[in-house]
């Protein structure tokens, strides 16, 4: 029998990490489906970023209640998962509490140290909860995250709150059998959490004790395993991504916006035909249509992107009531890549489904009312740039379908026309010096 569950555990694990891995090579390949970005200069800011942007999560500290509810539960996370560990050993090896020999008083301490962070796990999950669905916050309740997106949220909540749960049910049950000397289950001292929920169970027998501990520990390690498996399809991939979003992050002044060589070099050999080389080609489009005209770099942000809405919340435009949300632009971009990366599954290469992210995705009305400020940037966790892809997008608009309001295409007159945006001539624009002179 002990055979038996060693051999459905190793299926199990076998299965869940085959599967997992198999999406994230599907993520990486999708994200690589970007253009070329260079961003490997100046390691030393680069690690600073991740220590200080997904590592401490300094941005987050802006709101110093959410920031540390929020911190709760990312070191419970990352640190109850070292028990992961023990139990996935365990499921391999058919022992119980493996490290328990090696550790002595230490693995006491450990436990403790786990469950007070379960605990703390259950009650911030539970007003994460209320903020979300009783509470109604505005960022929360927007139409960005109608359906799907609600869900999403609300269910990884609640499988924090379960898997935390059974932990706990695990450990109170260990602890009666520990007492009762029953074999297998060696004494660890005690469990001060989890011995709390001792006299719910300790008027039963020893088989159902046992029943009651296996099952708690079989369904634990299961929906820890489910979840790796769902990660990839949730906005909680950031668990993941932000580090290397954090480490790519741009380095340069705040709102500076990259401008197009393709662009300044058609002028300079417009003006300079000299320094054209003899091979000189225009490029063969300008900004992005499509997530292929995008940056890896944009992409990776598209699948980093937790949803939470600071963007969105900062956002002057959406504040005064246009249609433009930055999360929106985040959620359509990954949408489409993933829609674009099922139709390579099937056919091996992209097939041409008329569908683009400009117009079927991102509306003109979304991208024209960007007014460029950076405050979605400034506000991301870990400095996603909405901007850049709606730049890109906007400029595909422009410069290739010629689509933009008459009052810009004035603008865009004046200044290739004049030098500057209005309608004066640069002789003209003097003259009001020397009138004040005079």
């Amino acid at each position: 029998m002990q055979y038996l569950q060693q051999v459905l555990f190793c299926i199990m694990a076998g299965a869940a990490i085959y599967w997992f891995s198999k999406k994230v090579a599907e993520i990486r390949r999708n994200i690589f489906l970007g253009k070329a970005q260079d961003l490997s200069d100046n390691p030393g800011q680069r690690w600073k970023n991740v220590i200080l942007l997904a590592l401490g999560q300094k941005k987050m500290f802006h709101n110093v209640p959410v920031a540390i509810m929020h911190f709760i539960i990312y070191a419970g996370f990352i640190i109850i998962n070292m028990e992961v560990l023990e139990i996935v050993l365990d499921g391999i090896l058919g022992t119980h509490r493996l490290f328990l020999p090696y550790l002595g008083e230490f693995y006491g301490l450990l436990i403790n140290t786990f469950e007070w962070l379960a605990a703390s796990v259950i009650v911030v999950c539970i007003i994460f909860l209320a903020r979300r669905n009783w509470l109604k916050l505005k960022r929360f309740i927007s139409k960005d995250l109608n359906g799907w997106p609600k869900t999403d949220a609300n269910l990884i909540l609640i499988t924090e709150i379960v898997l935390m749960s059974l932990f706990l049910t695990m450990n109170a049950t260990d602890q009666i059998l520990q007492d009762r000397g029953v074999a297998h289950y060696e004494p660890t001292g005690s469990f001060f959490l989890s011995a709390q929920l001792i006299p719910l169970f300790e008027g039963l027998p020893d088989g159902t004790l046992i029943a009651i501990e296996r099952v708690a520990w079989w369904i634990h390690i299961a929906g820890i395993f489910a979840f790796l498996n769902y990660l990839p399809y949730s906005k909680h991939l950031h668990i993941a991504l932000a580090f290397p979003n954090a480490y790519y992050a741009n380095l340069q002044a705040p709102g500076k916006i990259k401008n197009m060589p393709e662009v300044q070099n058609e002028v300079l050999y417009a003006m300079q035909p000299e320094f054209a080389p003899a091979n000189a080609t225009p490029p063969a489009s300008f900004g992005a249509k499509d997530v292929f005209d995008l940056s890896w770099k944009n992409l990776l942000d598209a699948y980093s992107c937790t949803e939470c809405g600071r963007c969105t919340s900062e956002c002057p435009a959406n504040q005064t009531g246009k249609l433009l949300s930055p999360r929106k632009i985040m959620m359509a971009t990954r949408d489409r890549l993933e829609e674009v990366g099922r139709n390579i599954n099937v056919n091996q290469s992209f097939v041409s489904d008329n569908k683009t992210l400009l117009h079927d995705y991102i509306s003109v009305e979304e991208l024209r009312a960007c007014t460029t400020c950076n405050a979605c940037v400034e506000a991301c966790p870990v400095s996603i740039s909405p901007l850049d892809i709606i730049v890109e997008l906007r400029r595909s608009l422009i410069m290739e379908e010629s689509n933009a309001p008459q009052e810009w295409n004035s603008t865009f007159s004046n200044i290739e026309n004049n030098f500057a945006p209005w309608k004066f001539s640069p002789d003209d624009r003097d003259k009001w010096a020397n009138e004040m002179a005079s």
